[in-house]
């Protein structure tokens, strides 16, 4: 029989309104909500259901919210996952519900990484670029032509054809013009707040290392494909290890679903806002099946097919 995979989405899911209906039907979400809000010391529950929405896109309240949403639904939906990975922030929800981070550590860690994310965004001005409808040996080999200019390389190898650059404004920008040159479909400026799985995070991962050093991480239950390798890990001190240079280096999504399901995964659901990872899934491998549970309803969908 077919393994179940289950995918946690990453930074740019967010929505005004995520998770509200979760908070409202169901006390044990509700429960978890209004811890985050204690531990934070602020109330990120009003801020992912009201807005504003620019404040909500702040890289340090955007990852803290998606995180509570995606693991808000995981314990809502009582899923007993053979497998599962996370996009860049996404592991984090992924290691929770693996049970190889505790909420509480694993809360604090994700709104750490975000304020150091943001910071190390400020403090050297960097920006992110896609690119659509060349190969991955193509963008690699642009990168390089283009880093006479200035830092780029890939962030995020999403699926086939569709891969992220990350670095300074300059050296992103050569490559956006190289890219044009040689035949992409589409280039794409993105509007983030730093350069994200690049050198230019260097300050984020030195200070996301002390605190993950502190944190309690164990063994992880079922296996979480690594965004670093894209391979399985289940390890405490590889875990740590691979959170650690997750920051600076690119986020291999493609590899990790070909290997997971190389590993027998057939079924995959995204948990979390949006629905981002379900389309780069079935770029990916179309002959798998995808579904999401980001509303009660989803929730409920789920639970009526259980018995």
């Amino acid at each position: 029989m077919g393994k179940a995979a289950f995918v946690f989405p990453g930074q740019g899911s967010q929505y005004v309104g995520m998770a509200k209906d979760l908070y409202q039907a169901d006390p044990a979400a509700r429960e978890l909500m209004d811890r985050a809000d204690r531990i934070l010391g602020f109330s990120l529950t009003r801020l992912c259901f009201e807005g504003p929405e620019e404040e909500l896109r702040q890289t340090k309240n955007t990852q803290p919210a998606i995180f509570l949403h995606s693991v808000a639904a995981f314990r809502s939906a009582d899923l007993r996952p053979d497998c599962m990975a996370g996009h860049s922030l996404g592991e984090y929800s992924a290691l929770v519900a693996a049970g190889a981070l505790g909420f509480e550590d694993a809360l604090r860690l994700v709104r750490l990484r975000g304020e150091l994310m943001q910071h190390a965004g400020e403090e050297q001005r960097g920006t992110m670029a896609a690119i659509v409808g060349i190969d991955a040996e193509a963008v690699e080999a642009l990168c390089r032509d283009a880093s006479h200019a200035g830092i780029v390389q890939p962030a995020n190898f999403n699926s086939p054809g569709q891969i992220v650059i990350s670095g300074s404004v300059d050296g992103v920008h050569r490559a956006m013009e190289l890219a044009r040159g040689r035949g992409a479909k589409m280039v794409k400026e993105l509007t983030v707040s730093g350069a994200f799985h690049s050198p230019l995070m260097e300050s984020a991962r030195e200070g996301l290392r002390s605190a993950l050093d502190s944190a309690a991480v164990s063994d992880a239950g079922v296996p979480v494909y690594a965004n670093v390798t894209g391979e399985a890990v289940t390890r405490s001190s590889e875990i740590r290890e691979l959170l650690c240079r997750q920051l600076t280096s690119p986020v291999r999504w493609e590899e990790t679903i070909r290997n997971m399901v190389r590993d027998g995964a057939v079924e995959f659901t995204e948990v979390g806002p949006g629905k981002v990872l379900q389309g780069l899934i079935k770029r990916t491998d179309s002959a798998v099946k995808t579904g999401g549970i980001d509303s009660w309803t989803d929730v409920e969908r789920l639970r009526e097919g259980k018995r």
